[in-house]
């Protein structure tokens, strides 16, 4: 075998080695003491459904990144991939190699494939919780926030100064992690209502999710007391979701939107105090305590 088709394999073997470390980072069920670093870095990389199944933005990362790898490939060096198998499939210690392969590969994809359909199965319960002792306090400036509340108000940050403020981004047309994210950043108030913290909810999907929308999602979502949901025009909503650093990306064809779920804590004086992507009510509660 030429030393171009063995390099174009092993490029080939790293990238299926890389995607398997990457599903298994996302998918592996993790025990109850898990490390909150790992809990925090697997919500980051693929967010948080029901289940603990990556969400959107998570599976278009698992499915895009190893396409795109391989795509780039088959691009450059496609020819020699395809003559080195060709090489390896006329020896028979090549054939067994390939055999080995392919019975490895079948088994990620049915394992994979068990745990989404074990996690699916089990109902929409809470966000994973992480120990809030190890999470790590920011303690930056909030970047600024201009949009308009459910009451037709002007929503920024600076209103709400003097108390703490959890600051969280959905959209109404969502039925996976959104409603997830909702209700355990209210039972979160509810927990740590001795602080008296404040809710808002930013729309990551102004297009449906208009200023006149905002009462029925409001109800929708239950928000009351000193629970606001915020929108405004296009334009607005994307500078305050870049400033935020809440990436999205929109399906023109459905509308849905694939996005990140991050929860920001902020202090009285009006500085982040945590980002806690993937928490769960009891941690946000515990962290709203320690602003």
């Amino acid at each position: 075998m030429r030393l171009g088709s063995r390099l174009a394999l092993g490029a080939l073997a790293l990238i299926l080695a890389i995607t398997m470390a990457w599903w298994a980072l996302a998918l592996w069920p993790l025990p109850a003491g898990a490390p909150a670093w790992l809990l925090r870095t697997r919500a980051a990389c693929f967010g948080a459904a029901p289940g603990g199944l990556p969400d959107t933005y998570g599976w278009m990362t698992l499915v895009g990144e190893p396409a795109m790898m391989l795509g780039m490939l088959y691009v450059l060096w496609g020819d020699l991939v395809a003559a080195g198998l060709r090489a390896l499939w006329r020896a028979a210690a090549g054939r067994a190699a390939l055999g080995a392969a392919a019975a490895v590969l079948a088994g990620a994809v049915a394992a994979a494939g068990v745990r989404v359909a074990r996690a699916a199965g089990a109902g929409r319960g809470p966000l994973p919780e992480a120990a809030p002792a190890e999470w790590r306090r920011l303690d930056r400036p909030a970047a600024p926030l201009d949009l308009v509340d459910q009451h037709g108000r002007r929503l920024t940050l600076a209103r709400f100064r003097g108390r703490p403020v959890v600051l969280a981004f959905a959209y109404a047309h969502c039925e996976t992690v959104c409603p997830l994210v909702v209700r355990e950043v209210l039972r979160a108030r509810t927990l740590a209502r001795a602080r008296a913290p404040v809710v808002v909810i930013v729309t990551v999907d102004p297009w449906r999710d208009t200023p006149s929308r905002l009462p029925a999602i409001a109800e929708q979502w239950r928000l009351d007391g000193d629970a606001f949901v915020a929108s405004g025009d296009t334009a607005a909503v994307a500078a305050a979701l870049a400033r935020w650093r809440v990436g999205t990306q929109r399906d023109l064809r459905t509308g849905e939107v694939a996005h990140a779920a991050p929860v920001y804590l902020i202090a009285p004086d009006g500085r982040v105090g945590y980002a806690a992507a993937g928490a769960g009510a009891t941690t946000l509660a515990e962290l709203l305590r320690r602003l």
